[in-house]
């Protein structure tokens, strides 16, 4: 069977449809609302991955009518969609959104939608299960959480459930981490929180643990007898656009490395769960966190590098320094860039070293995690032209395109001994057909169906943040002396590249 065949074949496997459900977004009228979670919600729909019982309110301000709401979801649809929009489809599911307007402080704004709730109940059949997602600024989660268990919206009984999403940043550092998690579960159970990770939802990144643990090939030889070091990037080559305000207060550390990537690195070094069900993977997720070796302020200065980016050229097209973007300060410390040195304390990775860099208006956007393995004994070939041999690399792709390849070392033809470096390439694309997503289709479903697998836990962020802090606290008190210290369009500071010339590596970057 063909490649493409295969990929038609499996793009029209399908699940079940979630459980019947009422979807409550706090933030309907912004930016992540129609560039994701709409656009995600109609290719569940057109996936009938969606029970048609199912209804969808709005919260929020500005005010707006159940009509203006449809119609805008609507416009949003045709714009941001990931597939095409059947009208007759969207037509059917019209009278199915609608909208609460009110503050997310007032108590009367959660009486409207608890008497919007119970009609639509009543209309739709969605059995009292309530999904809330929180698609607001940090500063409403709280409010939001202890407005829903004071006129008993997240209260669960009869069968009924009741849970709610949570978008990052889940804190800013540790202490206010814990303090949100103890207030949060003041209301709510750890099974009814749900803290989103879009990352999470890459197919790449759902492959990992059955790439590892289900190919007898690899399993074998994941640990530091084996592997050399791995390199997890996650670059962006746009700048921080109209999110100036936000990223002053938080900064690439903040924003990309308790969450993402760490969830990267968890998934890339965890020991096998004993099944698939949520606890069992998150339970070997937070071990691996836990045995992240902290930092001492002396090691900070060594292994965690900061940049911001200044004025360059990106994608042919001139780029404005960081300090020069809106809502942004002139003389502004924030870091744009970050790459740090980690080490992992126990048996499996003794040894090895993990480099992860993250940044904003580098030379091009690729989220990838590299896993370089040692070299085999040079003895065979002493007599040979062979000067070196090629290590085996093992590259995971996870944006823009989701591949993996493998490379390895193989002769070249002739009377001479040579070698020459040899990739294997697997993309989703070609092998299983192509499913345009946004990264939430999964999670949203899985949100549904109440498998939190591939949701963090309240143990797993705060241990995120106890590794973050130390660097947090030693930049607080040693601000930086050379920003911006890398030009728009390049791969960051010449201090990152440095870090890793003293351990005799480089970064690798995904055109190689």
């Amino acid at each position: 069977m063909a490649a493409s065949e295969k990929g038609k074949k499996f793009a029209e496997t399908a699940g079940a449809p979630a459980p019947p459900c009422a979807i409550v977004i706090f933030g309907a009228s912004g930016d992540l609302t129609k560039r994701k979670l709409v656009p995600a919600l109609h290719y569940l729909a057109k996936s009938n991955l969606i029970s048609t019982s199912s209804a969808v309110i709005g919260v929020g301000l500005p005010g707006m009518t159940d009509e203006e709401f449809r119609q805008k979801v609507g416009d949003d649809l045709k714009e941001f969609a990931t597939s095409p929009v059947d009208p007759a489809r969207w037509e059917n599911a019209r009278s199915r959104f609608s909208y609460v307007s009110g503050e997310f402080t007032d108590p009367k704004t959660y009486q409207e939608l608890q008497e919007r709730l119970t009609q639509i109940d009543k209309e739709h059949g969605t059995k009292g299960n309530y999904l809330f997602y929180l698609a607001t600024a940090p500063t409403f989660f709280s409010t939001i959480i202890e407005q829903l268990g004071a006129c008993l919206l997240s209260q669960e009984e009869n069968g009924q459930w009741r849970r709610v999403v949570i978008e990052k940043p889940f804190g800013h550092d540790y202490e206010s981490a814990c303090a949100l998690n103890q207030g949060i579960k003041k209301v709510l159970h750890e099974h009814q929180i749900y803290r989103i990770d879009h990352y999470l939802g890459k197919e790449t990144v759902q492959n990992l643990m059955a790439f590892r643990f289900g190919n007898g090939i690899f399993e074998p030889i994941w640990n530091r007898q084996y592997i050399d070091y791995v390199q997890i990037t996650a670059a962006e080559t746009v700048g921080v656009e109209q999110r100036g305000g936000y990223y002053e207060g938080a900064g690439s550390l903040r924003d990309m490395m308790p969450n993402h990537l760490f969830q990267l690195l968890s998934l890339s070094t965890m020991e096998p769960p004993i099944s698939f069900e949520a606890n069992a993977v998150r339970d070997e997720q937070s071990k691996i966190l836990r045995a992240i070796r902290p930092l001492t302020n002396e090691e900070v200065l060594r292994c965690a590098v900061r940049g911001q980016y200044g004025a360059g050229t990106a994608g042919d097209k001139p780029v404005s320094a960081y300090r020069d973007e809106p809502n942004v300060s002139p003389t502004s410390t924030t870091d744009t860039f970050v790459a740090i040195k980690l080490w992992i304390d126990n048996w499996r990775w003794a040894g090895v070293p993990f480099y992860i860099r993250t940044g904003k208006c580098l030379s091009s956007r690729s989220t990838m995690i590299v896993i370089q393995f040692k070299l085999a004994p040079h003895l065979l070939f002493r007599k040979t032209a062979v000067e070196q041999l090629t290590p085996n690399r093992l590259v995971l792709q996870i944006q823009p395109e989701e591949a993996i390849s493998l490379r390895f070392g193989a002769k070249i033809p002739g009377p001479v001994v040579q070698l020459g470096a040899v990739d294997m390439n697997f993309r989703y694309e070609d092998y299983f057909g192509s499913a345009p997503a946004t990264g939430y289709e999964r999670l949203l479903y899985d949100c549904m169906c109440g498998d939190a697998t591939l949701f963090q836990r309240a143990d797993m962020v705060e241990t995120g943040w106890s590794v973050v802090t130390p660097i947090l606290d030693v930049w607080k008190a040693l601000p930086p002396r050379s920003f911006p210290n890398y030009a728009a369009g390049t791969w960051g500071p010449k201090e990152a590249d440095e870090m890793l010339e003293k351990d005799g590596r480089r970064w690798l970057t995904p055109e190689e």
